[in-house]
């Protein structure tokens, strides 16, 4: 019997070990960015956009933008956009850009980096995270209210509620997922909800990886890589040094990822292996 049991536990070690992933610091920039909440990859042009809440999480304060910042972590740009209070997810599509800033969300366009609409949601007052479908769809978390909105054809709507804890978003094809505190959550095209995952701490970013796994974030200080099969490893614990990670951004092909920090003020380059 206990030639049996050796070799099984071995095997299942051996497994195990196989599904370990970790994540090696490539570059971090110095603390210079303010308070940075999203990282959005420009992949095709070797831009990361950066939202800066440069104030209070949830101040109306107008010091709020959008910074550039090349995929190496140089040539940083403060200034690309202005004019907003403390932005927080980002999302693109086309020549378009979205900001989730508070109570409404900030449309941006690219080539020439002006505002061009603020949309209004009703309600709203701790807009977070944002995500962009394919066909154009926007939707949009509200942490403080508990509810996701819809944005087509620049018109919100509700679009669900009582998510306590929501924040991540990502739309992958019909499909939304979403954080609701430290469950991961997916909403088919029906609205019909199913969990993912649990993690140990409330969740912040989520990347897809490419084959069914994710990588989350917990503001705090975690990132994670979340298993199709709903099982987790913990990636990074930053806080103690009081590095938050908060909405990243991820490069699928070449698996690096982008962690804006936060209070830490600084962006960090991480690869997945």
């Amino acid at each position: 019997m206990k030639k049996l049991i050796i070799p099984a536990l071995l095997l299942f070690a051996l497994e195990a070990a196989a599904q370990q992933h970790k994540l090696v610091k490539l570059w971090e920039t110095d603390s210079v960015v303010a308070i940075p909440e999203s990282v959005l990859p420009d992949l095709k042009n070797n831009i990361l956009y950066v939202s800066l809440i440069d104030g209070g999480g949830w101040d109306a304060d107008g010091k709020g933008g959008i910074a550039k910042l090349g995929t190496d972590g140089k040539n940083y740009r403060p200034d690309w956009v202005g004019g907003m209070n403390a932005p927080k997810g980002l999302g693109r599509h086309g020549n378009r850009m979205y900001a989730a800033d508070i109570s409404e969300v900030v449309v941006v366009d690219i080539p020439s980096a002006k505002i061009i609409k603020k949309i209004a949601i009703e309600g709203a007052s701790g807009l977070n995270d944002i995500t962009v479908s394919d066909n154009g769809d926007v939707y949009v978390s509200d942490s403080k209210t508990s509810r996701i909105w819809k944005i087509t054809n620049d018109v919100p709507s509700l679009y669900l509620e009582k998510v306590n804890g929501a924040n991540g978003l990502k739309a992958i094809k019909g499909d939304l997922i979403y954080a609701q505190g430290t469950s991961l959550l997916k909403a088919d095209a029906q609205k019909k909800i199913t969990k993912i995952a649990e993690v140990p701490q409330p969740m912040d970013g989520i990347e897809p990886v490419g084959n069914g796994d994710f990588i989350v974030t917990a503001w705090a200080g975690y990132i994670f890589y979340v298993h199709a099969n709903g099982k987790s490893e913990l990636l990074l614990d930053t806080h103690l040094e009081k590095k938050n990670t908060a909405d990243i951004g991820y490069d699928a092909a070449k698996r690096i990822l982008y962690v804006p920090t936060f209070m830490a003020k600084k962006v960090t380059a991480y690869k997945l292996n």
